[in-house]
């Protein structure tokens, strides 16, 4: 199957993948539009801000179940001790989320340390009760999706989040019309009803390749229970690390110049080269399924990497370069004409983001693929260690705005973090014994092909 392995199979392989994150990227602006037409609306936004911050941080240590589904759950055994690790790890973030929600450690937690009025923090409160199913059933359908995708049925997985999208939305509507909920009472049932509906569809279209696993023959390799957690516990830091670099650059952002109109511009440009950069979210179960045991995939798939990384900050830099950054930035994002001018030097630097986000992908799979999972995270903790480093520097000894500052520091931390993994990714390759000849991998350069 490898030896067909071309770029119109990559693509169709790929494609539903990124469906599924731009339909995801759908979630919060449609809930924060009801929201801020509801009854006190600040109050509810700012309430609906922190919970929906909190949920995330309880969502990221089971953001990568997908792409550990997809690498490891290969044979009968493998799938149920996957499923075993699953079913304590979400267990372990509820319990967490219930601690922090019980009645001592939340006012400790919102009203004194965060500092929330006590309006916001009633509000707060309810939502993340309504929040309470978010972590496990995100982790259930990250498995069930990961077997999806190791089945090559990655339509399933789109179609599973139109089922949340739906969900959502007709959850939050009906709510809007029909009841007198707060707003982040609202969004939080919403949320959680989105979910719980692309889990369920998860499980009933990934039936066939529960099956596919279970009558597959018990051969390949099955890692214990401590193997497991070693695997995985880089997997689960990279994205809590990931979390606390926004926080931070939003402190150097009011510490350095014009900090009003760089907190104004930051979030706007996030918004538009997220777009894009989930074109590289999108790839990494992508790499982890079609690279093969063996690594056979391995040139098809970095030539797409790279071809994929040129599209999408080229198009991205098209857009910074041309009229369409003030037709969006001002049209689409409201922002005005002396904002528009200030947002245009950062955006051209973070056009280089979305290519960063498509090679970290690839690398990423080719290191999880390969079973060496701690260059993941601390080229992650090197990525951050350089944006602070480099915010530092810039906000203390230049003169560039803040928000300059925090795109160069991005682009550059992201540069960084892809050179942390590239001696890992080729001792990966070299452990495969796989060496790149021409059009061909060897297994060793005497011995025969064994793909084209």
């Amino acid at each position: 199957m490898t030896a067909e392995l071309n770029f119109g199979r990559i693509f169709r392989f790929w494609s539903p993948l990124l469906g599924t994150w731009l339909l995801m990227a759908i979630d919060g602006p449609l809930l924060t539009a009801i929201i801020a037409r509801m009854v006190d609306a600040e109050l509810n936004l700012a309430a609906y801000g922190v919970a929906f911050s909190f949920a995330l941080v309880a969502e990221a240590p089971i953001i990568m179940l997908m792409s550990a589904s997809t690498a490891l759950a290969s044979n009968p055994l493998a799938y149920r001790r996957l499923r075993s690790f699953t079913h304590l790890l979400n267990l372990l973030i509820t319990l967490g989320l219930v601690l922090i929600l019980l009645p001592g450690p939340y006012t400790l937690l919102m009203e004194t340390l965060i500092g929330l009025s006590p309006e916001i923090a009633t509000r707060t409160h309810w939502a993340l009760l309504a929040l309470l199913p978010w972590p496990a059933a995100i982790g259930w359908r990250r498995f069930y999706q990961g077997l999806l995708i190791r089945s090559n049925q990655t339509r399933k997985v789109a179609l599973a989040t139109v089922f949340r999208l739906r969900g959502m939305s007709g959850c939050a509507f009906a709510l809007f019309s029909y009841s007198a909920l707060q707003g982040a009472l609202l969004g939080g049932i919403a949320l959680s009803c989105g979910v719980v509906a692309e889990l369920l569809a998860s499980y009933l279209l990934s039936r066939q390749a529960v099956r596919e696993v279970l009558t597959a023959p018990q051969q390949g390799e099955v890692l214990s229970f401590s193997q497991l957690w070693r695997y995985y516990l880089p997997l689960a830091l990279t994205p809590f690390i990931t979390l606390g670099v926004h926080p931070l650059v939003i402190f150097f952002l009011g510490k350095g110049r014009f900090p009003l109109e760089s907190l104004a511009v930051m979030p706007v440009l996030g918004s538009l080269t997220f777009i894009f950069r989930a074109i590289g979210l999108s790839f990494q179960e992508v790499a982890i399924a079609l690279l093969g045991p063996d690594l056979c995939g391995y040139r098809p798939i970095r030539n797409f990497a790279y071809g994929l990384a040129l599209c999408a900050s080229g198009i991205l830099l098209l857009i910074a370069l041309t009229p369409l950054a003030s037709l969006w930035l001002q049209q689409v994002a409201g922002l005005n004409s002396e904002l528009t001018r200030f947002s245009r030097l950062p955006l051209i630097l973070m056009a280089l983001l979305p290519a960063g986000s498509v090679l970290v992908s690839f690398q990423r799979g080719l290191l999880m693929g390969g079973r060496m999972t701690r260059p993941v995270s601390t080229a992650t903790m090197v990525e951050a260690a350089v944006i602070f480093g480099i915010l530092s520097l810039l906000l203390l000894y230049s003169s560039l705005s803040g928000a300059l500052c925090a795109a160069l520091a991005y682009v550059v931390g992201r540069l960084m973090a892809i050179l942390w993994m590239v001696y890992p990714c080729r001792l990966v390759l070299r452990r495969q014994s796989v060496v790149p000849v021409d059009n061909c991998f060897v297994s060793d350069p005497k011995d025969k092909v064994i793909c084209r």
